[in-house]
């Protein structure tokens, strides 16, 4: 009798077992393929068809602050110190505006204006303006949603609304910028809709810190997708000059980052016949492709050799000082925006290998 009841008690078991994996293996089937969740301030995107997820904090400069495949972070966003608390960090990916990296004075000239800035605003620092206004400024959530084929936020920021923003750059404006998860990718949209009376330069861009995972920095390499190079000064601004990035580099589809401290600015961006750029971020297996649309014509790529964790290609509209060279003709390829007029343009980070 107790060997026909063990024998009775192991068949529920396993029946029970085998209950539990085809109810997880149909609840996998009929889970949402993606999801867009609101707590608080943070919004979670997510594509769990390919198991790629987002983490946003739109009011904290709109900052995507995680990324993560199959369980894997491709961003970089170390936890602040303890003695800096909750402040956040300048990495994930930032957003510039209303200029990308830097300019070579506390001010900027276009259509035959010198606009100079107020230190006194306590907005802008130092002699060499870095990274623009706005990069932890709160921006507006306008949805965050899902359907069967994509997640997305759509989040705004109004910069015409700011006093002390448009006293150091005086072109009433509003930007939005919509995160977009879709088939293991993530896709940035920014659209700047220019509502001043006059033509508005511009000169925005973003600064992903990127990273694999299966392998150490020695052993990745990047892919560019550029033709040429701007020559620096010490102080990191274009001089005007630029050489052929063949020269420096011989294989351009595979520069290993063994020994290479960059801070460079390239140009004359290669494109396919869709008009995009893609640069590449490799390690053994894992690699993420960073796409850029027509619109964006330059890219800094920022890798440290003291920082071993991350790779930053930063799609920007213009190269670094890009009002100031434009208004020494040194620059031809300075983007505006006619009065009441819109631009917009993405970028997509797409992860393989994972």
């Amino acid at each position: 009798m107790r060997c026909v009841r063990l024998r009775a008690a192991s068949g529920v078991a396993i029946a029970a077992v085998l209950f539990l994996s085809t109810s997880l293996v149909t609840a996998r089937q009929h889970a949402a393929p993606y999801t867009a969740l609101r707590d608080g301030d943070v919004v979670r995107l997510r594509d769990t068809a390919h198991d790629v997820g987002l983490v946003i904090h739109p009011r904290t400069g709109n900052l995507a602050v995680e990324m993560t495949v199959k369980g894997v972070p491709v961003l970089h966003y170390p936890p602040a110190p303890a003695d800096e608390g909750q402040r956040p960090r300048f990495a994930g990916i930032p957003f510039m505006a209303p200029w990308a990296n830097r300019l070579d004075e506390p001010g900027f000239r276009f259509g035959g204006r010198h606009y100079v800035f107020n230190k006194e605003l306590g907005n802008v620092r130092g002699d060499r303006p870095i990274h623009g206004l706005v990069t932890f400024a709160p921006w507006d959530v306008v949805e965050a949603k899902a359907d069967a084929s994509s997640s997305w936020l759509t989040s705004r920021l109004d910069f015409y609304r700011q006093p002390a923003w448009m006293a150091q750059f005086p072109f009433a404006h509003t930007i939005e910028v919509t995160y977009r998860l879709r088939d293991g990718a993530v896709e940035v949209v920014t659209r700047v809709m220019n509502l001043s009376a006059e033509t508005m330069p511009l000169s925005i861009g973003f600064h992903p810190y990127l990273k694999v995972a299966d392998a150490p920095r020695d052993e990745w390499t990047l892919s560019l997708a550029a033709r040429s190079e701007w020559v620096l000064s010490p102080e990191k601004l274009p001089t005007g000059e630029t050489r052929p990035l063949a020269a420096r580099f011989s294989d351009l589809q595979r520069i290993p980052l063994r020994g290479l401290d960059l801070d460079d600015v390239y140009g004359d961006l290669a494109r396919g016949a869709d008009g995009n750029a893609v640069m590449t971020l490799q390690g053994r297996k894992q690699r993420l492709d960073v796409t850029l649309g027509p619109n964006y014509r330059a890219v800094v790529v920022y890798a440290p050799a003291r920082e071993p964790a991350y790779v930053c290609i930063e799609p920007m509209t213009g190269i670094t000082n890009a009002f100031n060279l434009a208004d020494r003709g040194v620059y031809k390829d300075l983007q505006t925006i006619p009065a009441g007029g819109r631009w917009e343009e993405r970028f997509s980070i797409r992860p393989f290998g994972f």
